[in-house]
């Protein structure tokens, strides 16, 4: 009889890189101590892009918008519905036999009221963070490819 083969638990979960003025926003994470992009995990029954948006939202206090080409551009009632596609999507081991199924974005969004270990920050303000390598060249793959908006665009 062949050995029982233990497949790690996996959850999915969300981390966008919003980008404002070729700046980046990350929070202080709490619990890892370390400077993170918001993100967390998808709820049961929540659509990606809403864990998204809602992550940035409850972590930052920052509105965003998604950013994400569709090869299909159709709207359509009836028709299926186009998510937007992430920047990436990455395997993160957490613990033993645990995995997160990480769904990456990019967006656009406006500074709003300052929080308590919430900044934005260039490309060369990361050195002293700390960052890790991926956290690192992702915030300089999301400032590079996103084109930033103005002050004056104001989000709802």
């Amino acid at each position: 009889m062949a050995a029982s083969i233990s497949r790690p638990s996996r959850d999915f979960t969300v981390a966008v890189f919003v980008v404002h003025n070729n700046q980046v926003l990350l929070h202080r994470h709490h619990r890892l101590n370390r400077w993170l992009p918001p993100g967390g995990h998808i709820e049961a029954g929540e659509l990606p892009d809403d864990a998204a948006v809602r992550e940035v939202w409850e972590e930052t206090g920052v509105r965003v918008t998604l950013s994400g080409p569709s090869p299909v551009d159709v709207e359509i009632p009836g028709q299926p519905r186009q998510l937007t596609r992430p920047a990436g999507v990455q395997l993160t081991d957490i613990a033993p036999n645990h995995q997160h199924i990480d769904l990456v974005y990019f967006a656009t969004g406006l500074p709003t009221d300052p929080r308590e270990d919430v900044g934005w920050f260039g490309l060369v303000d990361l050195p002293p963070l700390e960052l890790t390598e991926e956290v690192a060249a992702w915030c300089a793959a999301a400032v590079t490819t996103m084109v930033p908006i103005s002050s004056t665009e104001a989000e709802p």
